[in-house]
């Protein structure tokens, strides 16, 4: 290839990042605004809870009649790099836009990285028809796609980049891809920089030095942390295989969980345990949760993912990981920051089989200072956390595939 064709080449693909950094980035940006919205609107409305089940068969009816082809969510896009078909359909970004809304606004407990992700996956399909691009191509603009989507909605460019070229197994991720993935990262996050919406920050004010004392409290606590991401990723399954089962017409799969749901919610005072759950996730930092916070998180966001409601498995993630550290607090000698921050990103590594993202995003989150100790914790959760993620349709290859397939052999995987 000269000079010429090499130099064009690289414009177009400049080009295509821009593009998609500035639309994924501009519908993360509404979207934070829009969760912001609903959050305060339900906390100053505690009624709203009563709209869930209604909420939830609006959902239910959009996806069974109308987006059927895009109702798999990031699973399709998982299903479309490994195997490419066809282009993911552009109404896969509104559709769950709009699920997700509807979700937050009534209390339901869910996030915001897989409503992102799959906007900025969709988005980024488009291009495959304007630009008149290959399979292999195709599959650059997934990975562009989860990029941008990622790391606007965190203000996380180099963990976006990196999650979205780890999740699709690095191994088979070209050069070309890995370079994009970090452009368009930047792109998406400046975009959301550019509308002037905010991220949530986090700090560890006391880093502790590396020893040995510490790291043998390191260990434990970061098994228990690859524990509670299997109990999520399991719980997530298990209810959606419960609905499905139980309930054969889709649209009140959403209907009934969301009856279930409002009437704990209401009755119960689980209020904490609605929507992302930030505030909870701040607090964890200074003050010890409750040590059946996380727990309650997990069957929450399980039991409302699988259901039908729309949102992402990550920020519940964080809480999971974040109250789970803050409890340890009491009983593990080190600062409650660094626990708390420890669990954020070690449970989110051991669910999506992503541990260098995750220290790098806790790198990004927390400061360089905690490296060393975020990035233990997340191998260690990464290991300890089975073979089975948030993800079904994810390839999981590596040392955790060959230590798990050993368990699985011996059938026991399933316990």
């Amino acid at each position: 290839m000269n000079l010429k064709k090499t130099i064009l080449l690289s414009l177009k693909w400049i080009l295509i990042c821009a593009l998609i950094g500035f639309f994924s980035g501009s519908a993360s940006a509404f979207l934070l605004v829009a969760l912001e919205w609903a959050a305060q609107l339900r906390t100053q409305n505690s009624w709203l809870v009563w709209f869930l089940p209604l909420g939830g068969l609006l959902i239910g009816f959009l996806y069974h009649y109308y987006g059927k082809d895009v109702v798999k969510g990031n699973n399709l896009l998982l299903e479309e790099y490994e195997t490419p078909k066809k282009i993911i359909s552009l109404k896969m970004a509104p559709f769950v836009l709009l699920g997700t809304i509807i979700t937050h606004l009534f209390g339901g407990s869910a996030g915001r990285e897989g409503t992102a992700v799959q906007m900025g996956g969709a988005i980024a399909d488009q291009f495959s028809r304007i630009f008149q691009l290959d399979t292999t191509d195709r599959k650059t603009l997934i990975i562009l796609g989860i990029s941008a989507g990622f790391a606007s909605v965190f203000g996380t460019p180099l963990a976006g980049a990196i999650f979205a070229l780890e999740v699709l197994y690095c191994c088979k991720i070209s050069l070309k891809s890995s370079i994009l993935s970090f452009v368009v990262a930047f792109f998406a996050y400046y975009t959301v920089e550019l509308w002037a919406v905010h991220h949530t920050h986090y700090s560890i004010p006391l880093i502790p030095e590396m020893n040995l004392k510490n790291l043998l409290w390191i260990i434990p606590a970061s098994v228990l942390f690859g524990l509670a991401a299997m109990l999520f990723s399991r719980s997530a399954h298990l209810w959606s295989a419960v609905f499905s089962k139980t309930i054969t017409y889709p649209p009140l799969r959403p209907y009934i969980g969301g009856i279930i749901l409002a009437l704990i919610f209401y009755y119960f005072g689980s209020a904490k345990f609605m929507g992302l759950g930030i505030p909870t996730i701040v607090e964890a930092f200074n003050k010890p949760s409750e040590y059946y916070d996380f727990l309650l998180k997990i069957l929450f966001t399980g039991f409302t993912l699988g259901a039908g409601f729309k949102g992402g498995e990550v920020t519940p993630l964080f809480f999971v990981g974040a109250t789970l550290g803050s409890a340890l607090s009491l009983f593990i000698p080190l600062p409650i920051a660094l626990l708390a921050g420890m669990g954020f990103v070690a449970v989110f590594s051991g669910a999506t089989h992503t541990p260098v993202a995750c220290t790098v995003m806790g790198i990004e989150l927390f400061g360089i200072e905690s490296a060393v100790f975020i990035a233990i914790s997340c191998f260690i959760a990464y290991l300890s956390s089975g073979s089975v993620g948030i993800y079904h349709a994810q390839t999981v290859k590596g040392v955790k595939y060959h230590l798990y397939e050993k368990f699985k052999r011996n059938k026991l995987d399933d316990f």
